[in-house]
């Protein structure tokens, strides 16, 4: 069957997986398919991924997709990427991989990201670039691996990420987009162009560096090899794309500062859209490109889902092979329900990965704070679910602070599918949260930047379902009683900061 809408095929590679959708020019999903890999944890504190599994991820979603929409290369427009952020892979002179993917989650450079803060140059980094100082940036990474691996930081040619390492392999350029590029922490948003100061900082040439491109730049004359591993029978264009944050907004149709995306999958962000590049002046907020009319700003928190997945394990490993994880994540949400607003004064910390946004401190670590004989298993999910939200507020009202009161937060990811957990975000936030009917936005927002960097659209957003979706105002009587833990959980952290310092070094010793 030949398609009688031509289609983009999206490529999202995500921290555990890299997911493929078929995408129509209104905005239609033909088909999706997803294929996981594992994270590599050599040693505490390392996150690294095989990108040779990466890319092969990448390849059977690309030919499982267009199998299961029945689609031909003569059916698509291109191809599009979305790409997960701080990714850091070293090649020698020869192409040869000399790392593993150095991943977000990674925390081995704590001391270099703390000492750059100390020093006062982190924040003189932070507004030129718009990356936090924190141990997710490859800027961190390369100082780290020039203090202790000296020689994998002399032998290295090139510096890239995930998706400029599969690019190369396609295409044998290293190019790399505006976003992917000033999540790094090296790229002068002003300029567009990698920041001297920060490169100095790394120990890196611009040379060492991918060529820099528009989020909108298409590449062709694919490689022969590539085309054949990916099932294509003709050179199919292939739109460089942008990083998965900034995409989800544009997934949503948030393209102005009056809305925020919510993403929360494994982990977390909240994010809008200005027009120009701005920073926050304590340094918490990322400002990231989408184009050179749309920046993106806000925070991410690096435990989502993985603070639910962390409860739903320790309450529920018992149950064995008897509840799918389905059945388990239902129990969970109806217990939470039976909970009233605030947990009865139990509160989580659900900083169980150390933590980026607002505290951007890899040294913090989960707790649970207020403990009483009449607390059960149902209050500790409830306080889980509680913390992640309560993070995400904080988030909310640093960005506030930069861009105006903001009206509506559009929610997408995995715990979108949790009802408890939308009623939830608007209850803790104090602003209505819509869900919109895909919330997969991050894929949908490849296809229109695709669409629009093809020609195909006249509008980097063309509107689809845009007051689509399930809407949840905030109740009061609730947020009345978030308003006044919210100030006891921030209170809490500050705290425990020294303590979390101190069980860290514990820990890693």
């Amino acid at each position: 069957m030949t398609s009688t809408s031509k289609f983009i095929i999206t490529i999202d590679i995500g921290t555990t997986s890299t997911k493929a959708m078929a995408v129509d020019e209104q905005g239609g999903i033909r088909a999706s398919c997803s294929f996981p890999y594992p994270l590599h944890v050599p040693k505490p504190g390392y996150a690294e991924q095989d990108p040779d599994e990466m890319a092969a991820a990448v390849a059977k979603a690309v030919r499982k997709v267009m199998e299961d929409a029945d689609l031909r290369a003569a059916d698509l427009h291109g191809i599009s990427f979305s790409s997960a952020m701080h990714s850091l892979i070293a090649i020698d002179g020869g192409g040869n991989r000399l790392t593993a993917c150095i991943t977000w989650a990674d925390q081995r450079s704590i001391r270099q990201a703390d000492a750059l803060k100390a020093s006062g140059l982190g924040l003189d980094i932070y507004r030129r670039t718009g990356t936090p100082i924190h141990p997710m940036s490859p800027l961190c990474k390369l100082i780290w691996m020039k203090e202790q691996d000296e020689e994998t930081f002399r032998q290295a040619d090139m510096f890239v990420g995930i998706k400029e390492y599969i690019l190369h392999d396609w295409f044998g350029r290293y190019v790399m987009d505006y976003s992917i590029a000033g999540a790094t922490g090296l790229f002068n948003i002003e300029t567009l162009n990698w920041d001297e100061g920060a490169l100095a900082a790394a120990g890196v040439l611009a040379s060492q560096l991918p060529e820099l491109v528009p989020t909108t730049a298409v590449l062709s004359g694919m490689r022969d090899s590539a085309r054949q591993l990916l099932g294509l029978d003709v050179d199919v264009p292939v739109v460089i794309g942008s990083s998965d944050g900034v995409l989800a907004n544009l997934g949503v149709g948030i393209v102005s500062s009056e809305a925020a995306a919510v993403t929360i999958g494994t982990s977390g962000a909240v994010r809008t859209t200005l027009s120009q590049p701005l920073t926050h002046p304590a340094g918490d907020l990322f400002c990231y490109c989408l184009t050179e009319q749309h920046w993106v700003i806000g925070g991410a928190v690096n435990n989502g889902g993985i603070a639910l997945q962390w409860i739903k394990e320790l309450l529920y490993d018992h149950v064995g092979e008897e509840l799918s994880d389905r059945d388990v994540l239902t129990a969970m949400n109806e217990w939470a329900a039976s909970v009233a607003p605030g947990s009865d004064g139990l509160l989580c910390l659900p900083l169980f990965t150390g933590e980026r946004a607002p505290y951007y401190n890899a040294n913090a670590r989960g707790a649970f704070v207020g403990l009483t004989l009449s607390h059960k298993q149902r209050h500790m999910v409830r306080a889980v679910m509680e913390g992640v939200m309560y993070q995400i507020a904080s988030v909310v009202r640093s960005m506030e602070q930069l861009s105006g009161d903001i009206e509506e937060l559009w929610a997408s990811g995995g715990f979108a599918n949790s009802l408890l957990w939308r009623q939830m975000m608007a209850d803790i936030t104090g602003v209505a949260t819509r869900v919109p009917d895909d919330i997969e936005s991050s894929g949908l927002g490849a296809a229109k930047l695709a669409l629009y960097a093809l020609g195909v659209t006249p509008s980097i957003d063309p509107g689809w379902k845009k007051d689509g979706g399930s809407l949840y105002t905030v109740n009061e009587r609730h947020h009345e009683v978030y308003e006044e833990i919210l100030p006891i959980y921030r209170r809490t952290y500050e705290a425990l900061k020294a303590s979390f310092d101190e069980i860290s070094e514990f820990q890693k010793s």
